[in-house]
């Protein structure tokens, strides 16, 4: 089947961040910050969304839209059982260099952020996503959180303003640890390694509902084994089956038992609603 294959950029990190929170009002989840969507979508059906998703999310009422709309502009819940096993598991960021693959919101990364990782890159499909949702999510969660980008454990006690703050301060050396790119997994892949700004695999990649469609196994399996770092670790959250698109937990561990690169492990198994799995990933 022939993918279409959307370009890679990366997307530069604004001057003025007051401008990157404009229009735009903030909701919390588990202490978070993130851009309401229902008003993304109103101003987003003006100028703002280059590529169309959101008037063609809604006009078709669906969340994919294959080669043309991924997703991004839904929190998908495997998101926040990734967030809960992080806790659960002691997972440390502290000094690594993370990717958040198929980023969306971008909650995977910001809570890395907050682990105090050292460099977070945030990838999706879609530039409308990471222009409207994301980076806005990244900078509501940095400013004047410079102090509070630190630890998981206090993570709950603290709780962040839901009007929009008014200085963006403190926010500007946790924003440089941070680099945005849309476009294809492939692509993106390319971009990085052929770069002549100085790249280093990633000791840790987070990616939560990648992999619905079969059809991208291919594409997401060379990413991970080009980006990932030799000592590094992919955590992986999904569904057990995505019915309507084919994809599933257990026919993506199969896809990489076959291709023999990585090992697998089954490191949590969430059985409310429809089951849903978190997976480790490493090279053999």
């Amino acid at each position: 089947k022939k993918l279409c294959v959307k370009a890679a950029k990366e997307h530069s990190t604004p001057k003025d961040l007051s401008k990157v929170l404009e229009n735009k009002a903030m909701e919390t989840v588990l202490d978070l910050s993130y851009v309401k969507l229902s008003v993304v979508e109103m101003t987003c059906l003006g100028n703002t969304d280059s590529e169309g998703i959101v008037s063609k999310s809604v006009s078709s009422h669906s969340d994919l839209i294959p080669g043309v709309y991924e997703g991004g502009l839904k929190i998908w819940e495997c998101t926040f059982d990734l967030i809960d096993y992080f806790s659960e598991a002691e997972i440390q960021f502290t000094n690594k260099t993370v990717l958040d693959l198929g980023c969306g919101a971008g909650l995977l990364g910001i809570v890395a952020l907050r682990g105090k990782a050292d460099r977070v890159h945030f990838q999706d499909y879609n530039s409308t996503v990471i222009d409207e949702i994301t980076l806005p999510n990244v900078v509501a969660n940095c400013i004047n959180e410079g102090r509070r980008m630190g630890g998981g454990k206090d993570r709950k006690a603290s709780k962040l303003p839901s009007k929009r703050p008014k200085k963006a301060e403190g926010s500007l050396d946790v924003l440089n640890r941070c680099r945005f790119f849309s476009g294809e997994w492939s692509q993106v892949s390319q971009l990085l390694l052929s770069s002549n700004k100085p790249f280093s695999k990633y000791d840790i990649i987070l990616t939560s509902e990648t992999i619905y469609n079969p059809d991208y196994y291919s594409a997401l399996h060379n990413t991970l084994a080009q980006l990932l770092d030799k000592n590094g670790c992919v955590y992986l959250a999904s569904k057990v089956h995505y019915f309507g698109v084919g994809g599933g937990i257990y026919l993506f561990e199969k896809f990489i038992e076959e291709k023999n690169v990585f090992r697998t492990s089954m490191v949590k198994t969430i059985d409310q609603g429809l089951q849903r799995c978190i997976m480790e990933i490493a090279f053999k």
